[in-house]
This record gives C-alpha cells, sequence and structure tokens, in this order.
C-alpha cells in the first residue's frame, strides 16, 4: 500500500504507521507458548508451567517486545516503500483516535538531504609546497647527535652557557604569596632547549655554582597555567650544578649505531632525507587533503540533519570524556562537557561527510585495494620492521578500514585539485615541521 509521507520541515518527515491489533496479539501469544516451553519456576515441572501463569508474569514485557518489533518492522518497510535515507532515529508516538482494531503510530524522522556540489573549476585553493634542503638533513644531524650527548660537570667558577645542563632550585611568588608549581628542588633542565621559559632561561645563563639570584618573570597571556597567565611572579633561583654536553662526533661508530650499516655520512645523510621526503610528503598531503575538503565543502549546497549532528557531538563529548580518563582525570564520567563547545565541529564533519559521500558516489573515486596496499607500504617504510607493520594491519578489519578511509580522502583531494583553481604556495620546512 501506498506510504503517506508528510513534509514538516526541510528535512523532517512524518508518516502513520497502523497496526493490526489481531496480528499483535497473534505474535504476542506465539512468544508466551514458546516460553512455556521454556521457563521454570518454583512448584512446576520445566515446561509444564500453566499459560495464566506464564501471561499474568510474562504478558507485559511480551506484549511491549512484540510492539516494538511490529513497529519498527512497519517502519523500516514504510521508509523502504518511499525510498526515503533516514537520518537519526525516528520519534515515534501512539497517536489518538485510531480505527477499531488498530493501534497507530506517528513516526517522525529526518532524510538525509540532497546534495548539490557547485562548479568545481570555480573554487579557488592553495596547494602547499616544501623540499627538503641540505639545512633541513644538517638540523636533523644535530637532533641525533643531541639525543646522543653526554654531559660532565664544568669546572669549579665556569658560568653557564647555552646548552649547559643546570640543576637549580627555585621559588616564585605573585604578589609576596607562592604558588602551585612555582617551587622545586634539584630541578634540570638544558639551557636553549626551550623547557622553561626563555626570560627564566636568560636569568640562568652565566649563573655560577652556588650563586643565588631574583628576577621577575612575566607569564604570557596564554601560558597554560591558567591561574599565573598574563600574572609577574618573582622567582628566587640558586644554581646547584652545571654540566657541560658533549656531542658525539659524527663517526663510523655513530653511524652504525643509527642502523646505517654503510657507516658512512653520506649514507646516514641519505636515509635521513628519504624519512624526511616521506614526513614532508605525508605532511604537505594532510594539510592540502584539509584545504580541498574546505573547498568542496564551501562549493557544496545542503541542509544538515538536526538528528546527524546532535549523533556527532554525542561521538566528541564522548571522545572528550575518554581523552580526561586517560589523562587521570577523577569523576571524568560526570565531568560536566558543554555540547555547544563541539557544534561547529560537529557540523563540520556532518557536513563533509555528506559532501564527500556524493563525491565518491558520483564519480567513482573509491579506494582501489592497490591504493590501500600502496599507501600502507610507505606508511610502514618508516618502521625497523615493515612488513611486520604491514601484516599488523592486515590483520585487523577496523585497522584496514581506518586506512581504507585515509586513500578515500586523499582520491577526494586529487579530484577536487584536479579541477579547481589552484595556487601553489611554498612553505618552509621548518614551518611545515612546527619548528621554531
Amino acid at each position: 500500500m501506498a506510504v503517506n509521507v508528510e513534509t514538516l520541515d526541510k528535512l523532517e518527515r512524518k508518516i502513520t504507521l497502523e497496526l493490526p491489533l489481531e496480528a499483535i496479539q497473534k505474535e504476542v501469544d506465539t512468544r508466551l507458548k514458546r516460553l512455556q516451553r521454556q521457563v521454570k519456576l518454583d512448584g512446576f515441572r520445566p515446561g509444564k508451567v500453566p499459560m495464566s501463569v506464564v501471561a499474568q508474569r510474562y504478558g507485559y514485557s511480551v506484549h511491549y517486545e512484540v510492539m516494538n518489533d511490529q513497529v519498527g518492522q512497519a517502519f523500516n518497510a514504510a521508509v523502504a516503500e518511499a525510498q526515503l535515507r533516514v537520518a537519526g532515529q525516528p520519534r515515534i508516538t501512539e497517536k489518538d483516535g485510531a480505527p477499531e482494531g488498530v493501534v497507530a503510530f506517528e513516526a517522525v524522522f529526518e532524510v538525509f538531504p540532497e546534495v548539490k556540489i557547485g562548479d568545481l573549476s570555480a573554487t579557488e585553493v592553495e596547494q602547499l609546497q616544501a623540499e627538503v634542503d641540505e639545512a633541513a638533513i644538517e638540523r636533523t644531524l644535530d637532533i641525533l647527535r643531541k639525543q646522543r650527548r653526554t654531559f660532565a660537570a664544568r669546572a669549579d667558577g665556569e658560568a653557564a652557557q647555552s646548552g649547559d645542563r643546570v640543576t637549580i632550585d627555585f621559588e616564585g611568588k605573585i604578589d609576596g604569596e607562592p604558588f602551585q608549581g612555582g617551587q622545586a628542588t634539584d630541578f634540570a633542565f638544558v639551557l636553549g632547549d626551550g623547557q622553561m621559559l626563555k626570560e627564566f632561561e636568560d636569568a640562568v645563563l652565566g649563573m655560577k655554582v652556588g650563586e643565588s639570584k631574583t628576577f621577575p618573570l612575566a607569564f604570557p597571556e596564554d601560558y597554560h597555567g591558567k591561574e599565573v597567565a598574563g600574572k609577574t611572579a618573582d622567582f628566587l633561583v640558586t644554581v646547584k650544578k652545571i654540566e657541560q654536553q658533549h656531542l658525539p662526533e659524527v663517526d663510523e661508530a655513530f653511524i652504525k649505531s643509527l642502523g646505517i650499516e654503510a657507516g658512512t655520512l653520506e649514507a646516514l645523510r641519505e636515509d635521513i632525507r628519504r624519512n624526511l621526503e616521506r614526513e614532508v610528503k605525508f605532511r604537505l598531503q594532510a594539510r592540502n587533503k584539509t584545504a580541498a575538503l574546505d573547498a568542496l565543502a564551501a562549493a557544496a549546497e545542503l541542509d544538515l540533519p538536526k538528528a546527524a549532528v546532535e549523533a556527532e557531538i554525542d561521538r566528541l563529548v564522548e571522545g572528550a570524556r575518554n581523552d580526561l580518563k586517560q589523562r587521570g582525570i577523577k569523576d571524568a564520567d560526570k565531568a560536566p562537557i558543554p555540547r555547544e563547545l563541539f557544534q561547529q565541529q560537529a557540523e563540520r564533519r556532518v557536513r563533509l561527510g555528506l559532501v564527500v559521500a556524493e563525491l565518491i558516489k558520483a564519480n567513482d573515486l573509491r579506494a582501489t585495494p592497490e591504493q590501500i596496499d600502496a599507501h600502507l607500504r610507505e606508511l610502514a617504510a618508516s618502521y625497523e620492521y615493515p612488513e611486520e607493520v604491514v601484516r599488523w594491519y592486515k590483520s585487523s578489519a577496523e585497522r584496514l578500514s581506518e586506512i581504507e578511509a585515509i586513500v578515500l580522502e586523499n582520491n577526494v583531494a586529487d579530484f577536487v585539485f584536479g579541477k579547481a583553481k589552484v595556487t601553489p604556495k611554498r612553505i618552509e620546512f621548518a614551518e611545515l615541521m612546527g619548528q621554531g
């Protein structure tokens, strides 16, 4: 029979479901008879409990279960007949005034929108480009040396210099009062590594063992410790130890310790270049993909299903709670997390999901097994045992689906860049890598 679909709003629809009471009762009776053969009650042999007792004890729950099943089946059949794509869960309520022998329900729900993707040739998008230069290789080589550096005490009377590891006691006060996290004993850090605020490091530079100094320090407005952000503290620092760093020579032993069997500087530099080029490729791909997807979303016209947005907010809130748990926050399940914090992010995700799905379907941009395998092997190449990494991903359908999703998005980004007005933009290696 034809399904009458009423449009309430842009995406909101309503349909009426009518179920014959006779069919419902027949299914209830069938389930109660099945239950009678299985139920065990004191005073009765198994399978011999009178139907009147079974009905009295289980009738309500069985009837509720049957109604849920029948309504669900009727709803699914109705939306399938009407060829509707339902977004989210329907709100189903019983309707008054149904004909005799019939129980009626109203189902209010949202449908997925029609997605109209505009002319991508009129869309402008920047495409970042970067190269691995000799300076990047030298910087990486310096990092590798620092990772294996050693420290030895400076001679008596020598002042602390950049690169030295200093051990200090310090106490900070704001308006004469100590504050949380403002005190430490035997605290060690390397001058110039950025572990402490620059003003703090500058104050310690040039000090000698046994010296003390008091100096003001203004915390930035965006400092991670909100209780001191934007305030000025007075610090008393006492230097207890100064150790000079020693960087290893880039010799054959050092190079082989990094897994370069040839042991030559040329082989090490080539290995660094390959790894950096791989990392640069992935980072450029990620940033350019974001730019392409944003341009695609901006070129599309669609209404967002509220149910889908609310479901996405639920996922984001749950993710935030899990993050709090992992950080050891007590009662993370009860922490107040305002849903409006995630509104914009959820809307963007839903919008992108719908637009990307439409583009993939319209242009057959599915991820091929060859693309998935190529991406997986490129990802695994940076590990010591690539084949083990590949097997680890392929052993899990969930992990493999994550790789497939990345390849799908890459295909979409490539499609957008192939259609849009692209402006190449060069970015420095250090900026791409987030290095100061």
